[in-house]
């Protein structure tokens, strides 16, 4: 059964980032995530048409307007990440909760080869269409500190998705998700590929 595992909130927090040849800097994301509504405590949780409750949007250009109000992750892709992690900085502890990626919604029952741009999802009387894939930048490789974080989301395909907020309503953490086909042109992974990577990828 595909549902609704956790829902994840944030405000902006200066996160510390080092670009290619830049010295270490400070920037306003609300990329830390943490569990608003989770199966332990399924809270019911305002879905907006721009987001959700409680939650804030910092760069707009990345996560935010109609068409990326929230941004859903598999559950299922923790296991193969937290594997990666250690393999390339030895620990795995920041992904000891669910809005590690900067998700919205942790979701299970899905990956990004079964789920198609012009799906729509029905939770409870919330109706949302997925729009496009999430598209890693530096502020993910500085949340996760590991430099080739955003080139692994990109050849895993394990990137997660934005949908835009059709009918407002309560979403909660436990609840069953409903999927209408879209026109099933366009995969999730298929859709990221065509995008183009950033140069320091």
């Amino acid at each position: 059964m595909s549902r609704l595992i956790s829902i994840n909130t944030g405000q902006a927090q200066l996160l510390l980032v080092r670009n290619t040849n830049e010295p270490v800097h400070g920037v306003q994301t609300a990329i830390r995530k943490t569990s608003a509504s989770s199966l332990e405590h399924p809270a019911p949780i305002e879905l907006q048409k721009l987001g959700l409750e409680g939650d804030e949007q910092v760069d707009l250009s990345v996560h935010g307007g109609l068409d990326k109000a929230v941004y859903a992750f598999c559950s299922e892709h923790y296991a193969q990440w937290k594997t990666w992690l250690v393999s390339v900085s030895g620990a795995a502890d920041r992904l000891d909760h669910y809005g590690a990626f900067g998700e919205n919604l942790t979701v299970e029952g899905f990956d990004e080869e079964t789920v198609f741009v012009g799906d729509v999802w029905r939770i409870g009387q919330t109706i949302l269409r997925v729009t496009e894939p999430r598209s890693p930048c530096f502020k993910f490789t500085a949340l996760m500190k590991a430099p080739l974080a955003a080139r692994h989301m990109f050849e895993t395909h394990q990137s997660g998705w934005y949908l835009q907020v059709v009918q407002p309503g309560p979403v909660q953490a436990g609840s069953p998700i409903t999927v209408e086909p879209g026109p099933r042109e366009m995969s999730v992974a298929k859709a990221l590929n065509l995008k183009k990577r950033p140069q320091d990828l």
